[in-house]
C-alpha cells in the first residue's frame, strides 16, 4: 500500500516525501474517541520534490498558491472512525488536488459572431415583442 501516490501516469509521489500526523478526531467514537488517534493530516513538500517535474511543479504551484504553506500542501482528513480510513480519504484527496492542479489550461476560446440569420431572427423577435406589447396599451396612459 505505501508505494506511493499516482498522481498521473508520468507522476508518482513517493511515500518517503509524504509526511502524516496523527491526533484526536473530533465527532463519534463512543468510548474511543479521546483515546484513538484516528485524524490524519498528509503534507507534502510540493515546492521541493525531486519526483516533481519542473513544467508540472511551476503549473501546480500557481494553481495552489492559496492552499500551501511555505510550499507544503496539507491535507486533513477526520470524517471517519478509524484511521486507515481517514489516511485513505486524505490520500484521495491529495491525489485529486494534484491531478487538477496540474491538468493543462483548457484551450482558449476562439472569438465567433453571430450569424446574419441569427441577426435578422433577434431583430425580428424583438419587433414582434414590442408590437405585442404596443398592441395591449389602453389609449391615454
Amino acid at each position: 500500500m505505501d508505494d506511493g501516490l499516482r498522481v498521473t501516469d508520468r507522476w508518482v509521489v513517493p511515500a518517503g516525501e509524504l509526511r502524516e500526523r496523527f491526533s484526536r478526531s473530533s465527532g463519534p467514537g463512543g468510548q474511543g474517541v479521546n483515546t484513538a488517534d484516528s485524524r490524519v493530516e498528509l503534507s507534502y513538500d510540493l515546492a521541493n520534490s525531486p519526483s516533481v517535474p519542473d513544467w508540472i511543479r511551476s503549473r501546480a504551484l500557481a494553481r495552489l498558491a492559496n492552499r500551501l504553506v511555505d510550499g507544503v500542501l496539507t491535507i486533513a482528513a477526520s470524517e471517519h472512525r478509524a484511521q486507515l480510513a481517514n489516511r485513505e480519504a486524505a490520500r484521495a484527496r491529495m491525489v485529486a488536488l494534484l491531478r487538477e492542479a496540474a491538468a493543462p489550461p483548457p484551450p482558449p476560446r476562439r472569438a465567433t459572431r453571430p450569424s446574419r440569420g441569427a441577426k435578422e431572427r433577434r431583430l425580428a423577435e424583438k419587433k414582434r415583442q414590442s408590437q405585442r406589447k404596443r398592441d395591449r396599451r389602453v389609449d391615454g396612459e
